[in-house]
């Protein structure tokens, strides 16, 4: 072979050996990278948001109803530790909570959620004391996709007329007082007159009360409305009379209760007798002219016989120097635990669709047991409790004594939404 031709061939030879190793290498990057990707997806997880998850809570720290305020805000801190066990930490993210107070005004509470939604980015709203608030807020937790817990306010109308799918409800409802208050007084051919605060609360716990009253038979022959903040409810009172009632069946939250007037204007002396939802301890101080009375409550600290309770008892009295938990203790306990639960599910996710879909039908437990969000309101089923007030040896107001425990089931209210 010529020299020429020599080098030719050394020449082709050298080329097909670069274009091999070219090949091998590409074809070991791209099986390397091919393996690379396989474990970024199916070997590594993806990193975990540990962002501290924030919970806005709203309540009456000032006005009317600030006792129920405080009640909630006691309770909601209770629940997140005895839900966290102590840590304040679900799926590896610390739970924030951030306090506004509404003053029991609904302008405020639309400033203060507005505040919590935007410049604190809360990831909860919970609340609040009044329904006026409550109701006033709703459209912020539609317009921010942020799920509102709504405790205590009872309004009907909450996860009724004004629902959207991003409100929960643990407060109970006007409806569910209602069929425990009825169950109470109501049968066939009772003349019952009610009266009530002039406001939401008011007007729905009326309108769910006549409805599970003359589901039983009874007739409400006078609908009495009252001032909320009124002192002297004389007038309303003297028109309840005239129409000689065999019950009087009273809605009332707030301290400027008519329990005194009622005694002063001696309705019962009259034939007249009242029933009412058991209100919180304060309030029952005031309540000294009804013993006897059988109606039922909401919550009282010795009624629901279940550990979350014992515990929530237990201690209430060791952080708040011997006070017991109160009507709306147990409530704010509740908001916190069905949060962890709901969190706990989905494993520290906040995107607000797959909690809706977590929440939607979710039971977990709370102090008065268990409760469940209804899928279709979103309403949490719970039990209340037939009372009937007596006085006790050592207790310096009339207390609730059990008559039964009305079931989940017993007091499902009407979906209204």
């Amino acid at each position: 072979m010529k020299a020429g031709q020599r080098n030719f061939v050394l020449s082709f030879m050298l080329i097909l050996v670069l274009l091999f190793t070219s090949a091998c290498s590409g074809s070991g990057t791209e099986k390397s990278g091919g393996t690379e990707g396989k474990e970024g997806k199916e070997g590594k997880d993806e990193p975990k948001n540990t962002e501290p998850i924030k919970i806005g809570v709203l309540a009456s720290q000032t006005g009317g109803l600030e006792a129920y305020g405080k009640q909630t805000l006691r309770g909601f801190e209770l629940g997140l530790e005895y839900a966290t066990n102590g840590t304040n930490e679900v799926a590896g993210r610390k739970i924030e909570f951030i306090v506004e107070d509404t003053e029991t005004k609904p302008e405020v509470a639309v400033q203060k959620a507005t505040k919590l939604l935007e410049e604190d980015e809360v990831d909860f709203l919970v609340g609040s004391s009044s329904s006026g608030d409550t109701l006033a807020v709703l459209p912020l937790a539609e317009e921010y996709e942020k799920i509102m817990i709504v405790e205590p306010a009872v309004a009907d109308s909450i996860t009724g007329s004004e629902f959207n799918e991003y409100i929960f409800r643990t407060a109970r409802n006007s409806s569910q007082d209602a069929v425990a208050g009825a169950a109470a007084i109501a049968k066939e051919g009772t003349k019952i007159a009610t009266l009530a605060p002039d406001y939401s609360f008011g007007r729905d716990g009326v309108a769910a009360f006549k409805e599970a009253a003359e589901k039983l038979g009874a007739e409400v022959v006078h609908e009495e409305y009252a001032d909320p903040a009124a002192t002297d409810f004389t007038s309303n009172i003297q028109k309840i009379i005239d129409q000689k009632p065999d019950y009087l069946f009273v809605v009332w939250a707030g301290a400027n209760s008519p329990w005194n007037q009622i005694s002063d204007m001696k309705v019962q002396e009259k034939g007249i007798k009242i029933s009412t939802g058991a209100p919180d301890i304060a309030a029952l101080a005031t309540m000294e002219p009804l013993v006897g009375m059988e109606g039922f409550t909401v919550y009282y600290h010795d009624l629901p016989q279940n550990d979350v309770n014992k515990w929530l008892v237990e201690e209430h009295k060791k952080r708040f120097n011997g006070e017991l938990p109160d009507l709306f203790t147990p409530g704010g306990m509740t908001a916190a635990m069905a949060i962890v639960e709901a969190l706990r599910k989905t494993e520290g996710d906040t995107d607000s669709q797959k909690l809706i879909e977590t929440m939607e039908g979710m039971s977990f437990d709370t102090p008065k047991g268990k409760m469940t969000f209804r899928e279709e309101d979103h309403q949490a089923l719970q039990a209340l409790y037939a009372i009937k007030l007596e006085k006790k040896e050592g207790v310096n107001y009339p207390v609730p004594v059990l008559i039964r425990e009305l079931s989940p089931e017993e007091t499902a209210p009407p979906i209204r939404n």
